[in-house]
């Protein structure tokens, strides 16, 4: 495992978990859809997200919610380009979260200093774009498209399954050029996976990090949590606390929420209780 995570200009420790703020540029994201959907709005909760502590930040302008419908290169660049342009002073790594090759190249050019692909850099020319720039990369594993993706997912070993996409994809990075400092792995939990995929994902989460690259796991107000509390998402903070701390304890190195400041105060207990400062 690295112990810096290289995101262009900046170097992230990895000798703590970082916390990667999420500011959805959407009006249909199944948890925050809507709120922060202006480039003023956007702004200003990613700003409040640093004030909070947030390691890094997580921008998308196409929501990937179950069953939802693609927007357009130029819709997701209108929505993402402009936040970008307003966060250039601000000394937190900026993520943005796509799956198109023109929009991480414009979004790079625009100072952001790492790409989140759910579908691990798999459309034709991501690889390229990401390779030839300083960025880092999270590659998510996704069963299916967002779509269809619940509809009827199947797996005969799901950890395994996932491990050996997730292996492929960093291998393909790395031969590509991109160093292993820049790759960041995400199982993609709720991603054409039931709750018992999930779970299992979470409960062996260590055969994901011997990979030897950092995990991010994103379980932040998803309906899995839902399915366990019987709870809407606007009251999943509790339940997205306990699957955050328990990822971290099972090696997660990153996780990526919308509330970063309650996060924050978890992460500072379980140090507190490690023995960490």
């Amino acid at each position: 495992m690295p112990d810096f995570l290289r995101c262009g200009r900046f170097r992230l420790a990895l000798d703590r978990p970082l916390v990667m703020g999420v500011v959805n540029v959407t009006p249909d994201s199944f948890y925050d859809g809507g709120r922060h959907a202006s480039t003023a709005a956007a702004i200003a909760h990613a700003r409040r997200l640093a004030e909070e502590g947030a390691d890094l930040l997580d921008i998308g302008g196409e929501s990937s919610r179950p069953g939802c419908e693609a927007v357009s290169l130029d819709q997701e660049l209108a929505r993402v380009l402009p936040v970008l342009d307003g966060l250039r002073d601000l000394e937190v790594p900026i993520s943005v979260d796509t799956t198109k090759p023109g929009v991480m190249r414009a979004a790079i050019t625009g100072g952001a200093a790492m790409i989140n692909d759910i579908t691990a850099l798999g459309a034709p020319g991501a690889l390229e774009v990401v390779a030839a720039s300083e960025a880092a990369v999270c590659l998510m594993h996704m069963r299916g498209e967002p779509k269809t993706m619940q509809a009827d997912p199947v797996y005969a070993d799901v950890v395994a399954e996932v491990r050996s996409v997730l292996a492929a994809r960093v291998a393909a990075c790395v031969a590509a050029g991109i160093p292993r400092d820049r790759i960041v792995v995400d199982p993609g939990f709720g991603f054409g996976k039931t709750i018992e995929h999930n779970l299992t994902l979470l409960r062996e989460l260590r055969a994901i990090v011997a990979l030897g690259v950092p995990v991010l796991a994103g379980w932040s107000r998803k309906s899995s949590l839902g399915r366990i509390t019987g709870r809407a998402p606007e009251e999943r903070l509790a339940s997205s606390l306990a699957a955050a701390l328990i990822a971290v304890q099972h090696g997660a190195r990153i996780v990526r929420v919308h509330d970063v400041a309650a996060t924050r105060d978890v992460l500072a207990v379980l140090d507190a209780v490690q023995g960490r400062p």
